[in-house]
C-alpha cells in the first residue's frame, strides 16, 4: 500500500482535473453515500441505545464497553460531539420499526421519515428536525393530520436545504399544535437575557438570547441602518456613496448600527433617517385576530408568534398589523405607477416571504418587475412583482429563468441549460404552507 501522503495527493490531482460537471455528480455521489452512511449509523446507534438499557445493569453494552451510556460510546466510536451522537440514537430510535410484547413487528412511529431516510432522500439533521418536532407536538396533534404534516415535510426535505426545511418545520408546529405557540413563546420569553463583559484586551462581549417579540424592534432597526449602508455601495449610487469607500464588513458595520441607535436614543433630536421608513410588520389571519388562537409571524423572524402577542404588537403605533382576509387598499396599480407602493411591497412580501428564491431576510430583499417597466411595459401589480435579493436578482437575468407569479404563488422556470424540461419550480412562502394539511383540516 502507498503512504497516505502518495494517495491523497494522487487523489487531490485527480480532483483538480475534474470537469465543473464531473465535480458536480462526484460531489452528489459521495453526498449520496454519506446519507446511506448516516441512515445506516442511525440504526445502529438505535440498536446500541437498546441494548445499552439501565434495565440491563451491568450488562448494558455502553457500560461493558467503558463508557457511562450509549451516547458516549456513539461519539466516540464516530468521532463527533456528544449531541451529534445524541442526534443519532434519537433518529435511530424514531425511524426504528417497534415490537409489541407479543413479538409483533409495528412500523415505524415516523414512517414516512423512515422511508426517506433509507432510501436517502434525507439527511439525518433533516430527519432530526421533522420527528423532534413531531415527538414534541404527538399528544396533542390529530393524528391524522400529523401524518399529512409529515409526508409534506418530507418531501419539502428532499428539494430544500436544511434551513428552509426549519421555516417549514417551525410553521407546521404552530398548525399542528395551535395552543402550544402561546406556552412555547412564555417559556422564549422567559430565557430571554443580555449579558456584557469586558475582555483583557479591553474588547466588551454582548451576548443576546430574545424572543421573537423583544428581538422584533431591534432587528429591524440595525437591518435598516445596515440595508441603507449596503444601498450606499451599490454600482450607480455615486450620489450616495461617501467620499472615503467604505471597507466595513457586515458584522462591524451591525456594531457601528447598535451603537448609532444607543446614541440616539441618549439624546439626539434628530430621527436616523433609515429608521425614519422602518417599522415592523406582524402578519396574521382574521380568524386570529378575532378569537386570539393560533399563530402569527413577524416579518424577518422565523419563529412563529401567538396570535395573543400579535394582538398586543398590533396596539403598538410603530407596528403594522397586517391582517390577511381583511379589507385592503388597492394593490394593482397597472402603468399608473413605475415603484411598487408601500401597500404591494407587504402584500409581496407575505406572498413571498423574504427573497422568493433562496429565502433571504425580508429585510435585504427589494421588489422587482418580473417583465420590465421600460423593456417590456410591464404593469406595477403583484402578478408582475416578486421579491429578490440581489444576488438572486442578477442571477435570474444573467442565466434567463423564468417567473410566473399570481397573488399567492410565485414559480420559477429553469433554463434549457440548468433544466432541459423546464419544470417550474414554486418559490416563496407556498413552499412551507403544506396545502395537504388544509385538505386534511
Amino acid at each position: 500500500m502507498p503512504p497516505f501522503g502518495t494517495t491523497g495527493g494522487a487523489t487531490q490531482a485527480e480532483i483538480a482535473e475534474m470537469s465543473d460537471a464531473g465535480l458536480v455528480r462526484v460531489t452528489d455521489a459521495l453526498a449520496r453515500v454519506r446519507r446511506d452512511a448516516e441512515a445506516l449509523l442511525a440504526r445502529v446507534a438505535a440498536e446500541v441505545s437498546k441494548r445499552s438499557s439501565t434495565e440491563r445493569g451491568d450488562a448494558s453494552l455502553a457500560r461493558a464497553h467503558g463508557f457511562h451510556n450509549p451516547v458516549r460510546l456513539i461519539a466516540a466510536s464516530t468521532g463527533a460531539s456528544r449531541s451529534d451522537a445524541a442526534k443519532l440514537v434519537a433518529v435511530g430510535t424514531a425511524t426504528a420499526e417497534r415490537q409489541t410484547f407479543s413479538g409483533e413487528r409495528l412500523p415505524s412511529r415516523h414512517p414516512h421519515v423512515a422511508s426517506a431516510l433509507e432510501s436517502g432522500l434525507i439527511g439525518i439533521d433533516a430527519a432530526s428536525a421533522i420527528t423532534s418536532m413531531l415527538d414534541r407536538v404527538g399528544l396533542r396533534a390529530d393524528p391524522e393530520l400529523a401524518d399529512t404534516v409529515e409526508r409534506a415535510l418530507v418531501e419539502l426535505a428532499s428539494r430544500v436545504p436544511l434551513d428552509l426545511l426549519v421555516r417549514g418545520v417551525r410553521e407546521a408546529e404552530a398548525r399542528l399544535d395551535r395552543d402550544g405557540v402561546e406556552p412555547r413563546e412564555e417559556r422564549l420569553r422567559g430565557e430571554r437575557s443580555l449579558a456584557m463583559r469586558e475582555d483583557s484586551a479591553g474588547m466588551v462581549h454582548l451576548h443576546a438570547r430574545l424572543d421573537p417579540e423583544t428581538a422584533a424592534p431591534i432587528k429591524a432597526a440595525v437591518e435598516a441602518l445596515v440595508r441603507d449602508a449596503l444601498r450606499r455601495r451599490e454600482p450607480g449610487a455615486a450620489d450616495l456613496a461617501p467620499v472615503i469607500a467604505d471597507q466595513r464588513s457586515i458584522p462591524q458595520i451591525q456594531a457601528d448600527a447598535l451603537a448609532a441607535i444607543a446614541r440616539h436614543s441618549l439624546g439626539c433630536e434628530q430621527t436616523l433617517a433609515p429608521l425614519a421608513k422602518t417599522t415592523v410588520v406582524v402578519r396574521l389571519d382574521h380568524a386570529a385576530l378575532v378569537d386570539g388562537l393560533g399563530a402569527a409571524r413577524i416579518d424577518g423572524i422565523e419563529q412563529p408568534i401567538s396570535a395573543t402577542t400579535a394582538r398586543r404588537m398590533s396596539a403598538d403605533a410603530e407596528i403594522i398589523p397586517m391582517v390577511l382576509g381583511g379589507d385592503g387598499v388597492p394593490l394593482d396599480l397597472g402603468r399608473s405607477a413605475r415603484l411598487f407602493s408601500r401597500a404591494q411591497r407587504l402584500a409581496l412580501a407575505e406572498r413571498d416571504g423574504g427573497c422568493a428564491s433562496c429565502g433571504q431576510n425580508i429585510a435585504y430583499v427589494d421588489a422587482h418587475h418580473i417583465r420590465w417597466w421600460e423593456r417590456d411595459a410591464g404593469p406595477t401589480d403583484l402578478a408582475n412583482g416578486v421579491m429578490l435579493c440581489s444576488f438572486c436578482h442578477h442571477r435570474v437575468h444573467r442565466e434567463g429563468w423564468g417567473i410566473r407569479a399570481t397573488r399567492t404563488e410565485v414559480w420559477f422556470i429553469p433554463p434549457p441549460h440548468v433544466d432541459p424540461d423546464r419544470v417550474p419550480r414554486l418559490g416563496g412562502r407556498a413552499r412551507f404552507a403544506l396545502p395537504e394539511c388544509r385538505s386534511a383540516a
